[in-house]
C-alpha cells in the first residue's frame, strides 16, 4: 500500500501550516514550498477552493512540467455563481481534500483559499478542524486564505499574516499576466 510506503520512507512530522491576510502572497508562498519541497523528491497536491476562473500562471507551468498536481474542481467563472452552489462546490472540494488526506499519498497537501471559504460562509470552522484532526502525522498540511478563524490559527504551527501596505490595484491597475495570475 502507497500509504505506508510514505509513511515509513519520511523521517519528519508534518505540520500545519497557515498563510492568510489581506495582503498578496499566500498563494505564492505555498506554492514556493511545493516546488521546495518537489526538489527533495516529496510528492505534493495543491487542491483549490473555488476562485476566479483566470488563465492562472501556475496551472500553465503545472501543465507543461507536471511537478506536482493542482486540483480545482470549479471550471467555470464562479463570480456570477449562485451562493448555493458555490456552497456545493466548496463542501465537493472539502470532501476531496478528505479523501486526499485520508489516503496519505502526499507529502504535502495545500488546500489554497479554504480560510477563504470560511469567510464567505461557504464551510464552517469546524468543517477544517476536522480537516485539521485526520491529518497523517507525516503530511505537511497548507491552509491559505484571508481572515484565519483564531481557532485555526490556535492550532497551527506556523501562521504567517500578509499584511498590505500598499497595492496598485488601488490605483486602478489592473491585474496582470504572468505577474498577479
Amino acid at each position: 500500500m502507497q500509504r505506508e510506503q510514505i509513511e515509513s520512507n519520511t523521517f519528519q512530522v508534518g505540520l500545519v501550516q497557515v498563510y492568510t491576510g489581506e495582503g498578496k502572497g499566500k498563494t505564492t508562498a505555498a506554492l514556493g514550498l511545493a516546488l521546495r519541497a518537489v526538489g527533495h523528491g516529496l510528492k505534493v497536491i495543491m487542491i483549490q477552493f473555488p476562485k476566479r476562473d483566470l488563465n492562472w500562471g501556475e496551472h500553465l507551468f503545472i501543465d507543461k512540467y507536471h511537478p506536482f498536481e493542482i486540483v480545482q474542481l470549479n471550471n467555470r467563472n464562479i463570480i456570477h455563481q449562485p451562493n448555493g452552489e458555490l456552497r456545493s462546490l466548496a463542501r465537493q472540494t472539502l470532501a476531496y481534500a478528505g479523501e486526499m488526506l485520508f489516503e496519505g499519498h502526499h507529502h504535502v497537501v495545500i488546500l489554497d483559499e479554504i480560510l477563504t471559504a470560511i469567510d464567505a460562509r461557504l464551510l464552517e470552522i469546524s468543517d477544517v478542524m476536522n480537516l485539521i484532526n485526520m491529518k497523517p502525522d507525516w503530511v505537511e498540511l497548507v491552509l491559505t486564505g484571508r481572515s484565519a478563524p483564531r481557532e485555526i490559527q490556535k492550532r497551527a504551527d506556523l501562521v504567517t499574516e500578509m499584511l498590505m501596505i500598499k497595492h496598485p490595484f488601488a490605483e486602478g491597475i489592473k491585474p496582470r499576466q504572468g505577474i498577479d495570475y
